[in-house]
């Protein structure tokens, strides 16, 4: 009885410490030093308590042990609830007294109930989207106006402005979408001033659009391109007038430092101004640093003897300058940037685009359409040139003109420039309505508009004729233009595309001759361009085809050995070559070799090439192993090494089954022919599927 006494004792003693210890943990908080004490104190008590509560317990055990045995199972029930609820809530406590050490851990703590919030993340973004929608709405609607007011607008503003947004180019932090729509919205405000204000503008927008590519491997997206062709078409066009429009005629110039004054001013002269600078420069804003240096300042114009404002005061040096300009020098425009180099860019970013999009998709045959728009863009910059006097920028032009010319065979070259006429004039063909392509809108009801649409009667839109023109004139006169003007680059390139041109349209004599005279098997190792050495390899593949269909067995295989003996694929740059067959190329190599790839529309195909190169062989090949059959000792000559190796293989094969690819054909029309059998060889070669590939109307 004592020993439960003192149990029931320490027990009420226990929990007034505890209770005493959460008071005080309560009401003293901040005081972290006194509840550590006291909960020491607390922790050596309870450990005592409890030893003293263990003993008078096993001696109660020991004492009533018969007593236990007859207690019933409600009892165990108990005890097991009770030890489940102890465990749990000791577990709960754990978990929130995890970051606690030693005894404070066991110490009881108030548990606070937090209320879940539940977030709306559908409504959170619906207003996310329409905060983004008005934002761009306003945007749109006063993106001029953020940019420069338009009243009281003059050509001086617009110079000062345009210098402001195109010194922050390149900056850090700087966004090059934003530039571009500052500038854009300059250069719709500038067209009333005329040539030589908007032009120059337009060069700027011109380069903010190059901006957008950030290297090597990024090209410009299709919207982008047509901008900036539209951009250039427009310079192209204000420098295309003439007396004959009753016009003048403008050409442009380089910018340099004075002609930059007319930006910004004169009120820089003087000496006492650069405190002023340096405090304007701190308040920033859209106002420049020049009108908050010219507000504390009373400007004066010498000839009224008025005030006048520093933007007043641009304008009219503006004036006076142009007003003492003789008129040469009213025609010439001051321009950063060159229009020849902005052409060369244009051409290069259509390039890319055509090598970063799949040949399979109408994507692809969508983007060849701008080609017509880049020609004529070259060809009116290529006239400009020439009437400066330009030769060098206009030969260059030339050069891109061949470029996009030379492979194109005439049969296709006429329905590929109708096609681009239809499109500029009525659009896509598939968006016309089903009643002007119908079949019957020339019928009795034609007419009636009850019965048949409106659009019926005008039947289906269609070009008129145009003019043929002679590919191969247009060729000889570019290229000519680029052998007198031209670099030395630049006339092999020509010099290449010409002779390529004469062998696709199957004029094999003058295409040998012009490789004959220009001397450029021997020289073409000494280039050192990379492209060069692919487009010579592409004229000879294709000098090699001319002289095939033209019966010239020994001319073509001598032109198709030296490309079809190697990796044709790689030096023709329609592929590459990847994994354990590539070799010991670095990844700047591979990366090199994708930019250098030719584009899906002038591709050879290798099938055709295949089969010209390995029949050239046969036909030359076979008659030569027939004539040392019987002369074992005779010294045996070897006319291609590549058409042997391939037969060797195939006659060492144990089963020979029936032909599948075009070396399969011709290896087997090439065992017939050796038995005699030249009609089962003809059958084998008239059946290969490489014929339908030849160009021209004579084709099979």
């Amino acid at each position: 009885n004592e020993a439960s006494s003192d149990s029931d004792s320490d027990s009420d003693s226990d929990s007034e410490a505890e209770s005493a210890s959460s008071d005080d943990s309560d009401d003293d908080s901040d005081d972290e030093s006194e509840t550590s004490k006291k909960s020491s104190v607390v922790d050596a008590e309870s450990d005592s308590d409890s030893d003293s509560s263990s003993a008078a317990s096993s001696s109660d055990d020991d004492s009533d042990s018969e007593s236990e045995k007859d207690s019933d199972e409600d009892s165990d029930d108990e005890s097991n609830w009770s030890n489940s609820e102890s465990s749990s809530e000791s577990e709960s406590e754990d978990e929130g007294f995890g970051e606690l050490k030693g005894r404070a851990r066991w110490l009881k703590k108030a548990v606070v109930v937090k209320e879940k919030v539940v977030k709306d993340k559908e409504g959170r973004a619906q207003r996310r989207a329409e905060e983004a929608k008005k934002r761009s709405i306003s945007e749109k609607d006063t993106s001029t106006k953020a940019i420069i007011p338009e009243t009281k607008l003059t050509a001086a503003i617009l110079e000062r402005k345009v210098k402001e947004i195109a010194s922050s180019r390149g900056r850090r932090g700087t966004d090059t979408n934003s530039i571009l729509r500052q500038l854009e919205a300059l250069s719709r405000l500038a067209i009333p001033f005329g040539p030589r204000t908007e032009i120059p503008i337009l060069m700027h927008v011109i380069t903010s659009q190059f901006d957008l590519v950030r290297n090597l491997d990024d090209f410009m997206d299709t919207d982008s391109w047509v901008n900036c062709a539209s951009y250039l078409s427009r310079v192209t066009k204000q420098l295309q007038g003439g007396p004959d429009d009753g016009t003048k005629k403008y050409k442009l110039g380089v910018a340099v430092a004075d002609d930059e004054d007319l930006m910004i001013g004169n009120a820089l002269k003087g000496g006492t101004k650069g405190n002023k600078m340096k405090a304007a420069a701190k308040v920033g804003g859209d106002a420049g640093a020049m009108e908050l240096v010219a507000a504390d300042e009373k400007l004066i114009n010498p000839h009224t003897g008025e005030p006048e404002t520093e933007d007043e005061r641009a304008e009219r040096l503006r004036v006076e300058k142009e007003a003492s300009m003789t008129d040469e020098e009213l025609c010439t425009i001051p321009v950063t940037g060159s229009l020849s180099l902005f052409m060369t860019r244009l051409d290069e970013e259509y390039n890319k685009s055509l090598q970063n999009t799949s040949p399979h998709t109408s994507a692809y045959v969508l983007r060849l359409r701008d080609e017509a728009k880049l020609v004529e863009l070259l060809t009116k910059s290529q006239l400009y040139y020439e009437s400066v006097g330009s030769k060098l920028d206009a030969a260059e032009l030339a050069l891109l003109r061949v470029e996009h010319l030379y492979y194109r065979h005439d049969t296709i070259a006429g329905q590929v420039e109708r096609a681009a006429k239809f499109y500029h004039i009525y659009g896509e063909a598939m968006m016309l309505h089903p009643a002007c392509v119908s079949a019957d809108e020339k019928s009795a009801h034609a007419n009636d508009v009850t019965k048949v649409h409106p659009a019926a009667s005008c039947g289906k839109p269609s070009i008129p004729d145009i003019a043929i023109v002679e590919s191969e004139k247009v060729m000889n006169d570019l290229c000519t233009y680029v052998y007198q003007h031209g670099t030395d680059r630049s006339r092999t390139r020509a010099m290449l595309c010409h002779i390529f041109h004469h062998a696709l349209h199957d004029r094999f004599l003058d295409a040998r001759d012009l490789l004959l005279m220009s001397h450029l098997q021997d020289n073409i190792s000494n280039v050192g361009d990379v492209s060069t050495m692919i487009l010579f390899n592409r004229m000879m593949v294709t000098l090699g085809l001319s002289a095939f269909r033209l019966g010239k067995i020994w001319d073509a295989h001598q032109c198709l050995t030296d490309i079809c003996s190697g990796r044709a694929r790689e030096l023709l740059a329609q592929g590459v070559t990847t994994g354990r067959y590539a070799g010991d190329k670095t990844p700047e190599q591979e990366k090199a070799e994708k930019r250098r790839q030719v584009p899906y529309h002038l591709h050879i195909n290798l099938d055709l090439l295949e089969a010209c190169h390995l029949i050239s062989a046969m036909l030359l090949e076979v008659p030569n192993m027939a004539s040392y059959v019987d002369d074992s000792n005779a010294r045996r000559r070897i006319i291609s090494r590549t058409f042997r190796k391939y037969y060797d293989i195939y006659e060492r094969q144990v089963f020979i089954g029936p032909p599948e690819q075009t070396r399969d054909y011709i290896m087997c029309a090439a065992k017939a022919l050796m038995k005699g059998d030249w009609k089962a060889c003809a059958d084998l070669l008239c059946d290969l599927h490489a014929w339908k590939l030849i160009p021209g109307d004579n084709a099979p």
